[in-house]
């Protein structure tokens, strides 16, 4: 299956921290749809954090063709670029990471700065829960009753998501299936119904199962 079927990102918003030498890191996760959705975590955890010593983030959008990072004062290479590398390592697309430090007053060198930016970051997105949804395509299919009873363990013997489903004059169910499995499902709906009934796509999505 193509890779555009699947989506590596986090689940949800979540923090860790953690102290290194006296300084305390917090990172900050979170999912994101675009660059401006992006820059508007940043500017937030900035305003929470408007005493801390640095701010640095970084965010990777469209399967990496959108990247972007700051050391926010801290020496150049030493804190963005390690936490947008270590959202790269994680597979994770669709994400911002924010990682605040309260200076300690102990030097920690070039080293131990990508050490513990990329210690941040990591522990962030483990915190906010990466998860893998795959695409699905969504159908409605309008049928009698009587055809329905035949139909809802057929649908769902394919791992289908019924998403909705609308008892009036006739039935009708709204599902997903996974990219595939409607080229089976189909023709066995139609071999059920002599041809009667064929589900109508209504577009795709991703979604977790």
């Amino acid at each position: 299956m193509s890779e555009n079927n699947y989506y590596t990102t986090v689940e949800h918003e979540a923090s860790a921290e953690f102290e290194e030498r006296r300084s305390l890191f917090i990172g900050y996760a979170k999912p994101v749809r675009s660059a401006d959705e992006a820059m508007e975590f940043v500017k937030q955890k900035k305003r929470e954090h408007a005493d801390a010593t640095h701010n640095v983030f970084a965010y990777l959008l469209e399967g990496g063709r959108v990247a972007k990072y700051s050391d926010d004062g801290e020496p150049q290479g030493t804190a963005g670029m390690p936490v947008l590398d270590t959202i790269r390592k994680s597979g994770v697309d669709g994400v911002c990471v924010v990682v605040t430090r309260y200076f300690g007053g102990i030097l920690l060198g070039a080293g131990g700065l990508v050490r513990a930016y990329a210690h941040g970051a990591k522990i962030a997105l483990e915190a906010a829960n990466i998860i893998t949804y795959e695409k699905y395509e969504v159908f409605s299919l309008r049928c009698g009753y009587s055809e329905y009873q035949k139909f809802l363990p057929l649908i769902t013997s394919y791992g289908a998501l019924i998403d909705d489903t609308v008892f009036e004059a006739d039935v009708k169910v709204v599902f997903a299936v996974k990219m595939g499995v409607s080229e089976q499902l189909i023709p066995k709906i139609s071999e059920i119904s002599f041809g009667k009934y064929l589900p109508t796509k209504d577009g795709e999505r991703f979604d977790y199962r």
